[in-house]
């Protein structure tokens, strides 16, 4: 039923993708909870909480964030594929973001190599973020090891903008990850609401300091496979009532 739609998807390389993962003594893995398709080996799945403190931190980071409270960790030596998914996979150095690690846009998180570590970061002005439609807190990763993001465009179409004690200002949810030591507001387009007003624009992100940003050029909207997915849905149903009669 829609063979057509998948024609001119992949033909705009819109497809399914996958990340692989290879497990052994010296390396496991953290995921987003739910994401595990299957797993070849002696590979198993940890809760990842080492306790009832641990427990209660990672619940509250849950609340906070859009992120899942409690992500498995897999252990083991073997191979871990995650579900496939439309959107592009980034795959992140987090060393290379320095000692503050970087910090990510809400329901990016995919996977990350256990010896990261995540931590729940807290916008400067959270009444600001509040009436600009933006989540309060954003899932900070450290360390030595490697993370995968999901993107709703390639790497190589990302925008990277270094900053050297200076200010990004973002109108939306544009960008995918910066330095974590950067200060991140929600903040007015201009210093009155007069001013704001007549430019057309309202609040926007404001990124300050020494760092970098890593933007999309494009906001996110209904995507392409949320549509298709949506029109199968209505064309099976039909069938089906057809065949019913």
């Amino acid at each position: 039923m829609n063979a057509m739609n998948e024609y001119f998807m992949s033909k705009m390389n819109v497809r399914r993708r996958q990340v692989v993962i290879d497990i052994d003594k010296d390396h496991s893995a953290i995921i987003q909870a739910g994401a595990m398709q299957w797993m070849g080996g002696n590979v198993r799945a940890t809760s990842g909480v080492k306790g009832i403190g641990d427990f209660l931190g990672k619940a509250i980071k849950g609340v906070v964030t859009k992120e899942t409270a409690v992500k498995p960790e897999y252990v083991g030596e073997g191979c871990l594929v995650l579900e496939p998914t439309y959107k592009y996979i980034i795959l992140a150095d987090v060393g290379k973001w320095g000692s503050a690690g970087m910090t990510i846009e809400d329901g990016m998180f995919l996977a990350c190599d256990a010896n990261v570590k995540s931590n729940v970061v807290a916008r400067k002005n959270l009444s600001s973020a509040v009436l600009g439609g933006e989540g309060l807190f954003n899932l900070s990763l450290q360390g030595n090891g490697v993370a995968a993001l999901e993107s709703n465009v390639p790497e190589d179409e990302l925008i990277e903008v270094i900053l050297e004690n200076d200010e990004l200002k973002i109108d939306g949810n544009l960008a995918v990850c910066w330095s974590s030591n950067l200060e991140f507001t929600v903040e007015r387009s201009t210093k009155t609401l007069v001013g704001s007003a007549v430019s057309g624009e309202g609040l926007v992100n404001v990124y300050r300091g020494t760092g970098r940003v890593l933007m999309c050029p494009v906001a996110p909207t209904t995507s392409l496979f949320e549509s298709t997915n949506t029109m199968t849905a209505k064309a099976a149903a039909k069938s089906s009532n057809t065949f019913g009669k």
